[in-house]
């Protein structure tokens, strides 16, 4: 992906969904999880397909890099309160098919480390 910066919505999309992606599973309640969330920071029709692009044109070995760079242009605009609210949103998608992989735990870690002082 280009070095464009992402605004804190679109940001957030990304983390969701490239945590949704990281055990190659994405169950209907990971899905609703996400759903909930662009209903809650789009209160109008956006159309996602620039954005689902990217990210399913991502390898699995770029997730990672992708996911910081997401963390990184979220946390410049977003609040204290919108960076609790986006973690708790990745902890219920995580939490949502009653599983949390390793490798979901990882990028949740990630969240925490980088995030620390919330």
């Amino acid at each position: 992906m280009p070095n464009n910066r992402m605004n804190k919505t679109i940001a957030g999309y990304h983390l969701l969904m490239i945590l949704s992606a990281v055990d190659f599973r994405v169950s209907g309640e990971e899905d609703a999880v996400i759903r909930q969330y662009l209903v809650q920071e789009f209160p109008f029709h956006v159309n996602l397909d620039k954005q689902m692009d990217v990210i399913s044109n991502l390898r699995p070995d770029q997730w990672e890099t992708h996911f910081l760079k997401a963390m990184g242009d979220f946390y410049d605009d977003a609040t204290e309160a919108e960076r609790k609210n986006l973690i708790q949103f990745a902890l219920k998608l995580a939490k949502a098919d009653n599983v949390i992989t390793k490798e979901e735990n990882h990028y949740l870690n990630l969240l925490f480390e980088q995030w620390e002082h919330l």
